[in-house]
């Protein structure tokens, strides 16, 4: 009977000690839209997008996250905001300020940065070009993390592939995920992007059925994602498809996956205001236009592991 109790005490404490070492990370991607002329003409200007989306991130305290179609101008707003995060990333059109960045932002009072870097999607990855099929440079940025608390090192991949090529999606697929094999070791790796392809397609199954890599959304305990990622700014519509991703290594335990189909409000001309049996008289509600912050969802994901 001693025996059975100390067991199960030993259990107990083997149970505990690994509850107390188990560390949460919360990682996003976040396509936000470039900014541009047509979408302030269509009523879906970065001047009001901005303070939407850098809220968004503060409430759900994303602890590192990639972006995509940053301009350098949006990048040093969502600075200016956030000033909890600094950002690794380059332009893609002259790996400097032109064009759009690929960044990922950080925590700077959680992680310190070992070594950063990036490469181009293509034939050549050292500098500014398309490769195969792309009508656009596309660009891959990196950064090799460690937790300054608990000691714990990962590297962090983000990308933005073609949404024209399929070719230069299918050889990006296999690219990143040479680059993360000779890199990387057997190290933890996270892949953030929007990769441009669904659940459904070749490249997407190129990193999904790798040794190395699998979708966050396959292994989520608790799964919120009651939509798509991709909106086309219009939070009326409905999809299944997923083309924003975040991919780990298999000791990265995925406690939560969510889409976010966060919306905020516009005022409308000559609103009317709606009065109801159904909530106190001096309530009152208004006509407004729902808005979504971004054309894509972003994906947040909550993360495990062990020091």
């Amino acid at each position: 009977m001693k025996k059975i109790v100390l067991r199960f005490l030993v259990i107990g404490m083997l149970f505990c000690t690994v509850t107390l070492n188990a560390q949460k990370l919360t990682v996003a991607t976040y396509n936000i839209r470039y900014e541009n002329a047509g979408d302030v003409s269509n009523g879906n200007g970065w001047e009001q997008r901005c303070p939407v989306i850098c809220k968004m991130i503060q409430f759900h305290d994303f602890d590192v996250f990639g972006a995509q179609e940053v301009l350098h101008s949006q990048l040093t707003d969502i600075l200016g905001t956030l000033l909890e995060y600094r950002y690794i990333g380059v332009g893609r059109d002259d790996g400097k300020e032109k064009g759009e960045y690929a960044p990922i932002f950080y925590k700077t009072d959680k992680f310190k940065l070992l070594r950063s870097g990036h490469f181009w999607m293509s034939e050549v990855t050292d500098r500014p070009n398309k490769g195969w099929d792309a009508v656009l440079p596309r660009i891959c940025t990196w950064g090799n993390f460690q937790d300054k608390k608990s000691g714990f090192r990962f590297w962090f991949f983000n990308l933005h592939m073609d949404h024209i090529g399929v070719e230069a999606r299918r050889q990006s697929a296999k690219l990143v995920l040479s680059k993360i094999k000779e890199m990387c070791d057997k190290d933890e790796v996270i892949l953030t992007g929007d990769f441009n392809v669904d659940q459904q397609s070749e490249s997407y199954a190129l990193i999904n059925n790798s040794t190395k890599l699998q979708d966050s959304y396959k292994l989520a305990k608790v799964l919120y994602a009651a939509n798509g990622t991709f909106n086309n700014f219009d939070p009326n519509l409905k999809t299944d498809s997923r083309i924003d991703h975040i991919f780990v290594t298999p000791n990265l335990h995925v406690m939560r996956y969510g889409v976010l189909t966060d919306t905020y409000r516009m005022k409308v001309d000559n609103a009317k205001e709606i009065k109801s049996e159904n909530f106190p008289s001096e309530v009152s509600l208004q006509q407004y236009l729902a808005r979504v912050p971004s054309d894509h969802f972003p994906v947040e994901v909550v993360l495990e592991y062990s020091k």
